[in-house]
């Protein structure tokens, strides 16, 4: 079918649909840049964007005149409502796909290739909206944390958490690496439970089945577990996921596959880490200058050697510590300390 064939009512509606659905989708595309700091999001929605616009197609222009239209400009009292982003977001998501269901419905007949993109884009923006208006107050959380305590399996491990806890640490994760998994979910079910009492964030070190069956707050991945994507498949929106990286291309890999935290390192040689070697202060510079998401060096640190790498990570970066509190003589005097130190530096 020639343009020239089709209504000029129908032209009108296309270009109208294919304007409000790029115009929505770009702010979605911004808060997910600029408000959440989220590529894995910006790149989907830049892509939604963009074929629509390949879609619009210079006779669909012609055929509006905005002058002549008598509801251009026509604005609502709701839209004096969205008092904050997600109100924007959320509306601007329904504005797209309204409009792409227009250009669905309008568009069979004249253009079936349109019609199909748009009804593509208007599923796949289901799917992305979700995160977009994804809870972000633990994030917020995550971002207001400089302290990270990464457990071991040591004696009195939960007395040596609450006395952290007790002091201040705001963000624990439960990293066991020998246990069998009925202890270790019941491990993770108390220190879930002790960290609610402190209003702390609770992540679950390699295992997203534990780590969803005590309701934790994320999951923490290393290189060799379950990808980000089909991680966050499982945990959903809200939740954290944490990725170790020891170089920059794991960093921009992680980045760009949407984890919302980095551990770097590790910093100093720890046995924590057998046969790992340190990356020193090479790759911290690096992933301070890169990271987009917040992150935390790791390995080896404790209040001899935190000078220097608080120096050289920079006022955005927090710090993770096992051995420095979990065993120590006095877990509880070490983390005054150590968040004392923070504290001066930030």
């Amino acid at each position: 079918m020639t343009s020239s064939s089709i209504d000029p009512v129908v032209l009108r509606l296309l270009d109208a649909n294919l304007d409000r659905a790029r115009e929505g989708l770009r702010v979605a595309e911004d808060w997910a840049r600029f408000g959440l700091n989220r590529r894995d999001l910006v790149e989907p929605l830049k892509d939604l964007r963009q074929q629509l616009g390949r879609c619009h197609l210079p006779e669909y222009r012609q055929a509006r005149h905005t002058a002549s239209d008598g509801a251009a400009g026509l604005a609502h009292p709701a839209q004096a409502e969205r008092l904050n982003p997600q109100a924007v977001v959320a509306a601007n998501c329904a504005r797209a796909q309204e409009a792409l269901r227009v250009l669905e419905e309008f568009g069979r007949a004249s253009n079936p290739d349109l019609a199909a993109i748009a009804e593509t884009c208007r599923y796949r923006l289901y799917d992305l909206e979700t995160q977009l208006l994804a809870d972000q107050s633990r994030r917020q959380r995550l971002r207001e944390a400089r302290l990270y305590l990464i457990t071991s399996e040591v004696p009195q491990m939960f007395e040596v958490v609450e006395q952290a806890l007790q002091e201040g640490v705001r963000l624990v994760q439960h990293r066991s690496k020998t246990s069998a998994d009925g202890e270790r979910y019941q491990e993770a079910l108390a220190l879930r439970k002790l960290c609610n009492r402190y209003n702390a964030l609770f992540i679950v070190n390699d295992r997203v089945d534990i780590a969803l069956a005590v309701e934790a707050d994320g999951v923490h991945l290393g290189q060799g577990d379950l990808p980000i994507t089909l991680a966050r498949r499982l945990i959903g929106p809200d939740r954290l996921i944490g990725v170790s990286s020891h170089c920059l291309d794991d960093l921009q890999k992680a980045q760009d596959a949407g984890c919302d935290y980095l551990g770097v390192g590790p910093i100093y040689t720890t046995p924590t880490k057998p046969g790992r070697a340190a990356v020193g202060f090479s790759y911290l510079k690096q992933a301070a200058a890169n990271a987009q998401v917040p992150f935390f060096a790791i390995g080896g640190l404790d209040l001899s050697n935190l000078q220097p790498v608080i120096a050289e990570a920079g006022a955005a970066a927090g710090f993770a510590v096992v051995r420095a509190v979990m065993e120590a003589a006095d877990p509880g005097a070490a983390t005054k300390e150590l968040l004392k130190l923070l504290n001066r530096s930030y």
